[in-house]
């Protein structure tokens, strides 16, 4: 069993944070700025990023340094700082019962729960077509984001939302739901209801960009960033594109910069081609100078 809540409208005086990623880095600000104690921020153990650079911390330990907070990448440590409530926001280990019965915990999760449930619900949004997501305020349980709504908060998702734009529109949104919910107190939490989806962490095979789908769907790919075909057995990473109207070229084969898909025709805006920098896509081409029997994917 989890350790429960402080009784509303009793404010925490002291809280931990527990978070890795830039998405979280909003909440931790806004809770240093109020008046409630982040007596300890947990965050991963610092990263190289190449053989021989320097380990580099997360953007949640950089701006914990910054701000002169306690950190640590010990979650245990969290049980012996006497702290009130613990704060999670996208930390990315699943936090054990052992600090679960010792210590009450809530979490921000970024989507409409129950729907999109886990690693990556930013990204599964954009790619099933959603047309709204949001943030969840919600007490932490042993299941995955299985816990009961305390607060949330909605927010479209337009034609040409990027993952990145909504993450940080998110973020934004996390953090003031954070404070006004510890402000006013946590009470009467809903259990979620609706039907159950999954967010499964996404791997290269979910950015790849397979010609045989729509063009819609192929947009929505470009959008969360990553997408990349191959060209001339070369990796071709596409930054931009638009799904645009009217009759098009072949499957994959290139007219200008429009590709031929399997509903409809995407046109490339920022491309880059294995080992270069990102460029314009018809500057690309103008280099490339694609044959009229040579198609993207190959």
């Amino acid at each position: 069993m989890v350790a429960p809540l402080p009784d509303p409208p009793e404010l925490p005086r002291r809280v931990a944070f527990l978070g890795t990623p830039e998405i979280a880095v909003p909440c931790l600000r806004a809770l240093a700025s109020s008046d409630i104690e982040v007596a300890l921020v947990v965050s991963r153990a610092d990263k190289r990023r190449g053989r021989r650079s320097e380990p580099t911390p997360s953007p949640v330990k950089a701006v914990a340094l910054e701000l002169g907070l306690p950190v640590t990448a010990r979650l245990d440590d969290v049980v012996d700082t006497g702290i009130e409530l613990g704060v999670v926001v996208a930390y990315g280990r699943i936090v054990p019962r052992s600090v679960l019965e010792a210590v009450p915990m809530i979490n921000l999760h970024f989507s409409l729960l129950p729907r999109w449930r886990g690693a990556a619900p930013v990204e599964r949004a954009i790619l099933a077509g959603d047309r709204e997501t949001g943030v969840c305020l919600m007490g932490l349980e042993e299941g995955l984001d299985t816990g009961p709504v305390y607060r949330r908060s909605t927010r479209p998702i337009g034609p040409f939302t990027t993952s990145a734009g909504l993450a940080e529109a998110l973020a934004a949104d996390a953090a003031e739901l954070l404070v006004d919910g510890l402000t006013d107190g946590l009470r009467d939490p809903e259990p979620q209801d609706g039907p159950v989806t999954y967010a499964e962490k996404l791997d290269a095979g979910d950015r790849h960009l397979d010609w045989s789908e729509p063009a819609e769907q192929l947009d929505r790919v470009v959008r969360i960033g990553g997408a990349w075909t191959s060209f001339r057995g070369k990796r071709l990473k596409v930054h931009a594109a638009r799904p645009v109207e009217g009759s098009g070229p072949e499957l994959g084969h290139l007219e200008g910069v429009r590709v031929g898909t399997g509903d409809g025709v995407l046109e490339l805006v920022d491309v880059q081609p294995e080992g270069k920098g990102r460029m314009p896509a018809a500057a690309w081409r103008n280099g490339a100078q694609p044959g009229a029997d040579e198609r993207l994917g190959e």
